[in-house]
């Protein structure tokens, strides 16, 4: 009998209850973008990715702020990337301690910052380092573990499918997510559904998909196509928590107004209580076209609102912005774009 997405399963022996999963986002995935998608149907989700260096180290910011796990999230998994496997251990032993489900481990990032230290993609150069690293991170935490990675470094190198080999039979993984790209094509070109189809026949522990998804029609063609255990949603979900919904049949049309209206303001809230007035204005800045876009109106319209929620003073006077209650006073006074 055919899966569906609205289906429980276990992972590692942690039941989850439907197989539609936040993908870890970097620099986005805090406690409260987690339980936003929670909010909307997620069975599960992932943190952003957190260094095992800076948590060894104790960075405060690091082991306050990105270990924040709200009690509503259940289950949660907090991504790693590393390469030390004692680092890794001791990492993932306070991940565990912080309240963590899951712990995940990036060997799928392309971006240089992370290659250089030799974690994310580049384990895929190195398949005994990464195995080590996987075990390690079982052994700190006692959770089981899942690793998120590309089939490859670049067109044609296979290393990505070979470590997944590898993992799935040494590595003692609970699962493995498969970003079907090779690491050099970033987030462009058409994920290889095929080969992931490949790997979930081929391995022995749950496969995930991700990569491509930004809309159900694409998530649901990639969970029949792949029969992978279950999708997560990125940059698809941004300002789209309803996305989620969709998917586990809550709703089958787009939000309203309002209902836009009110999630901004969740939003909004949710970021001051989580870094204060000051830090929430600058970093809800990447936020706000996400919204703007759902909302709709013209063009004009648009870029004005995005220019002047760029420039914001407050939250107080961003959520003005997105409610009307100024945006027309700048349109009539001819409010242009910032240079």
């Amino acid at each position: 009998m055919a899966r569906a997405l609205t289906d429980p399963w276990m992972l590692g022996g942690v039941e989850i209850p439907n197989r539609v999963v936040l993908a870890p986002l970097a620099g986005i995935g805090n406690w409260f973008v987690r339980l936003q998608a929670k909010r909307y149907g997620a069975g599960l989700a992932v943190s952003e990715m957190v260094s095992s260096h800076a948590i060894f180290h104790g960075n405060e910011r690091t082991c306050v702020e990105m270990l924040r796990i709200h009690p509503d999230e259940h289950p949660v998994s907090v991504q790693l990337f590393g390469a030390d496997p004692d680092v890794m251990a001791a990492a993932a032993e306070r991940v565990a301690a912080a309240g963590a489900d899951i712990i995940d481990i990036n060997m799928g990032c392309p971006v240089p910052k992370v290659c250089k230290t030799g974690a994310g993609a580049a384990l895929l150069d190195d398949p005994d380092k990464a195995v080590a690293v996987a075990l390690a991170a079982a052994k700190g935490s006692g959770l089981p573990v899942t690793v998120k990675l590309r089939t490859g470094l670049r067109p044609g190198d296979g290393k990505g499918v070979a470590l997944a080999r590898a993992l799935a039979e040494r590595g003692q993984v609970a699962g493995l997510c498969v970003h079907p790209r090779h690491a050099s094509q970033r987030h462009a070109g058409v994920p290889d559904y095929a080969l992931a189809a490949q790997l979930v026949q081929e391995l022995p522990v749950p496969v995930l998909i991700s990569g491509g998804l930004r809309s159900a029609q694409q998530a649901r063609d990639a969970f029949e196509q792949t029969g992978a255990e279950a999708v997560l949603l990125a940059r698809g979900s941004l300002g789209n928590p309803w996305l989620f919904a969709e998917l586990i049949g809550e709703r089958d049309q787009h939000p309203s107004r309002d209902e836009i209206l009110a999630e901004v303001d969740w939003v909004l809230e949710r970021a001051v209580e989580h870094m204060g007035e000051d830090r929430a204005n600058r970093y809800l800045r990447k936020f706000y076209p996400w919204y703007i876009e759902r909302l709709g109106g013209t063009r004009a319209q648009q870029a004005v609102l995005q220019s002047a929620l760029q420039q914001t003073p407050s939250t107080a006077v961003a959520r003005d912005l997105f409610h009307g209650a100024i945006l027309d006073d700048l349109l009539v006074a001819g409010y242009t774009l910032a240079p």
